[in-house]
C-alpha cells in the first residue's frame, strides 16, 4: 500500500490568486495525476490553537481581493480554502499520508498572514495530535527552500515541539539564520546552490541527531518543493532524487508521519516531485 493522499476538488476553484505565482493550476495538476481522499474543513476551535479570533474574523469577512502583505493576495474564498487546506493536513495525520493543499501554511504567524500563508496548517496538525489524539512529543522537520518562521514562532515556547528547519539563507523571510534557535528549535541555514549532496549531509549531520534525541511520537514533514534546481522562487539545486531522500529519512524519524505540501511553484515539474516524496515517504 502506499502513502494515503488527503486533498479536495476545491483547491483548483477557491482562493484565486492569479496572476500570482502561488495559482490554483499548482493544485489543478496534481489533483490530475494523484488519487486522493477528500479532506474536511478544520474547525475554528481547531485552528485557534494557533490563531487568533481577531485575524481570523478579518479573513472570513473579506469581499474582495486584498494584499494582506506585500506577497499574499487572498479574497471571498479564501477563509474556505485555508480552513480546508488545515483540515486536510488533520486527515493526513490520522491516516499516516500526504495532504496536498493549498494556499501553503508555515509562514502565517498567530495574528497575521505571510508569505502566501493564511493559516499554519503544520501547527495546526501538531496540536490537533497533542489536543485530539494524545500525542505528546511532535517533530516538525521543514524543508520548503524559505525557513518556516510562523511555525517557529508558534512554538518557540513549547518544549512538547521541536521544529526543524532547512532553507536558503540569506533569503526571504530573513529569519532561520546562523544563531536562530533554542533548544526545540533546530534552524539550519544553506547557502544558495546547494544540492541534494549538501542537503543529505545536513540531514546527517544535524536533524537526524537532534529529531532521535527528542525522540517524537509524531514526525510531521513541511514539505516544500521550492528548493527544485527549476524552481523560479529560489535558487537551490535539490532534484527529485533528493527529495525522495529527505522524505525517506524523514519517515524514518518517529513511529508516525504525516506531510502537508508547503511551496513548489513550477506546476510542470511539481507533480514528479510530490511523486517522488510519496515514493520516499513510504515505509
Amino acid at each position: 500500500m502506499g502513502v494515503p493522499v488527503v486533498s479536495h476538488p476545491a483547491f483548483a476553484q477557491l482562493h484565486p490568486t492569479e496572476p500570482h505565482v502561488e495559482t490554483r493550476e499548482r493544485l489543478e495538476v496534481l489533483l490530475e495525476i494523484f488519487d486522493f481522499a477528500e479532506g474536511r474543513p478544520a474547525t475554528r476551535e481547531q485552528v485557534e490553537r494557533c490563531h487568533t479570533a481577531g485575524y481570523l474574523d478579518r479573513i472570513e469577512a473579506l469581499e474582495v481581493q486584498t494584499l494582506l502583505d506585500p506577497d499574499t493576495v487572498a479574497s471571498e474564498t479564501s477563509y474556505e480554502a485555508a480552513l480546508l487546506a488545515a483540515g486536510c493536513t488533520l486527515e493526513a495525520v490520522d491516516r499516516g499520508g500526504f495532504a496536498l493543499v493549498r494556499p501553503p501554511g508555515h509562514h502565517a504567524l498567530p495574528d497575521r498572514a505571510m508569505g502566501f500563508c493564511l493559516i499554519d496548517n503544520v501547527a495546526v496538525a501538531a496540536r490537533y495530535a497533542q489536543a485530539e489524539l494524545g500525542v505528546g512529543r511532535v517533530a516538525i522537520v521543514d524543508w520548503d527552500v524559505h525557513h518556516g518562521n510562523g511555525t517557529q514562532d508558534i512554538f518557540w515556547d513549547d518544549e512538547t515541539v521541536l521544529f526543524v528547519s532547512l532553507h536558503q539563507w540569506p533569503f526571504y523571510p530573513g529569519s532561520g539564520g546562523p544563531g536562530d534557535g533554542n533548544t526545540t528549535t533546530l534552524n539550519v541555514p544553506l547557502p544558495a546552490e546547494s544540492d541534494d549532496a549538501d542537503y543529505l549531509q545536513a540531514f546527517e549531520e544535524l536533524v537526524e541527531p537532534a529529531v532521535r534525541e527528542f525522540d517524537p511520537e509524531l514526525v510531521l514533514v513541511s514539505a516544500g518543493f521550492d528548493a527544485h534546481i527549476d524552481d523560479p522562487l529560489a535558487q537551490m539545486h535539490v532534484t527529485a532524487d533528493g527529495f525522495r531522500e529527505l522524505a525517506r529519512r524523514s519517515a524514518a524519524l518517529g513511529p508516525r508521519v504525516a506531510a502537508v505540501l508547503e511551496g513548489g511553484y513550477d506546476p510542470r515539474t511539481l507533480p514528479t516531485l510530490v511523486r517522488s516524496a510519496l515514493e520516499g515517504l513510504q515505509k
